[in-house]
């Protein structure tokens, strides 16, 4: 196997040129209409593509990060509301992407950034929307969008753009008519096709030589981002990532000394096969970290049923507190599910003891689980911090402990 990009799925065809779509400014003066299935439309100004898509209103509360934010996997057949209102401020560069395209499918700003500012920056995020085909709004009050979700929930969208709409009966029947994300199988439409392998990194930061590792790791890509084995490279972790649709045969081949199961979109409701190869890794004793969809596989896994938030956590300003040294860290999320474990006692599973490890102190929502008598762990949110705060990255090093342990 050889290193390959992170999500080495291919780029969608660039936009192709509509009647009257023209350059940036020319998109930007055309109408466009973002409409909720519960009937509420708010209207605005085209932004990246023009067309019409479709997905999951959901919003996210990260004021930094949006590249991050739109090449994340998880975000897949999700239209995402930035909450923040200047949006595109430092441009799009070529070292910040988390995979190898853009996954959201429309996004909904407010005030994007006239003339991008940084030194990185290659071009605009409207050119850069425009030519993925991703269609997006700007101009819509983007606040009263989120409130709007936070009271009646996540729901179905669609945004509209070009010189001449549907009318509005026309286009709340094509969002009626579109896919809903419970009991969506989304994972292995996002994750890699081909096995790949992530080299570990020695302290200069140079690519280790071929046995030089100090562990390998076999990850099932439900969606992985591209930070997160770069995290466990940096650690002299090498990682062996495989599609999601890896059976157990296939992860035992690795010869691993730990298995990671990634992020990911859809309803973990859906993912029989992954949580079938994670109870063979249990059985087995091998060292296991999960994350978000992970987390949701490793719930599932134990026993433990799964449920859809009513719109769910997204960005970079989460607190969470571990609740076996009740600090607090600030962390970054995507998931719109949940595991619904007890909080207030240890359950008895197939696989021993199980205990809540982490919860989010907004609501109270299971942010991870952690095994008592095997060397099991995971979090429901993303410690490898693309974008986000690093309070988390210690994780990393609790994986790479579990595996001392069990060797030793």
């Amino acid at each position: 196997m050889t290193a390959t990009p992170a999500t080495p799925a291919s780029m969608p065809a660039a936009a192709a040129p509509r009647p009257g779509q023209g350059g940036p400014a020319r998109r930007s003066a055309l109408p466009a209409a973002l409409v909720l299935e519960d009937g509420r439309i708010f209207r605005g100004r085209a932004y990246g593509a023009v067309g019409r898509t479709f997905g999951e209103a959901v919003f996210s509360t990260g004021m930094t990060g949006y590249q991050e934010t739109l090449t994340d996997p998880s975000y897949h057949r999700q239209v995402v509301v930035m909450t923040a209102p200047h949006i595109g401020n430092t441009g799009v560069n070529d070292e910040d992407p988390e995979s190898a395209r853009i996954w959201v499918a429309g996004f909904v700003v407010r005030d994007p950034a006239r003339t991008p500012s940084n030194w990185r920056s290659r071009r605009t995020l409207d050119e850069e929307l425009a030519a993925q085909g991703v269609v997006g709004i700007h101009g819509i009050d983007t606040r009263a969008l989120t409130r709007h979700l936070r009271e009646r929930g996540a729901m179905r969208v669609g945004v509209f753009s070009g010189q001449e709409l549907p009318d509005e009966t026309a286009m709340l029947a094509e969002v009626r008519g579109a896919a809903e994300m419970t009991g969506a199988d989304l994972a292995a439409e996002v994750a890699t096709k081909e096995p790949y392998t992530v080299p570990a990194l020695g302290p200069d930061g140079r690519p280790l030589p071929a046995g030089a590792a100090r562990f390998r790791v076999a990850a099932v890509d439900l969606g992985i981002k591209g930070m997160t084995p770069h995290r466990m490279a940096e650690r002299g972790i090498e990682v062996h990532v495989l599609p999601a649709t890896a059976s157990a045969a296939d992860v035992l081949a690795v010869e691993p000394d730990g298995v990671f199961f990634s992020n990911g979109p859809g309803d973990p409701a859906t993912a029989d096969g992954p949580v079938a190869v994670m109870r063979e890794v249990l059985e087995r004793r091998i060292p296991l970290f999960g994350i978000c969809f992970g987390n949701q596989i490793l719930g599932r896994a134990l026993g433990f049923g799964t449920f859809k938030l009513k719109y769910g956590h997204r960005g970079i300003n989460q607190p969470v507190q571990d609740r076996a040294t009740g600090k607090v860290e600030v962390t970054a999320h995507n998931h719109g599910f949940a595991v619904d474990a007890p909080l207030d006692r240890v359950s008895e599973t197939p696989y021993g003891r199980a205990e809540v490890s982490h919860v989010c102190l907004n609501d109270q929502v299971v942010e991870g689980l952690r095994l008592l008598d095997r060397p099991a762990f995971s979090v429901q949110y993303h410690p490898e911090a693309a974008a986000g705060p690093h309070d988390a990255a210690y994780l990393f090093d609790r994986f790479a402990s579990l595996m001392e342990d069990q060797r030793a």
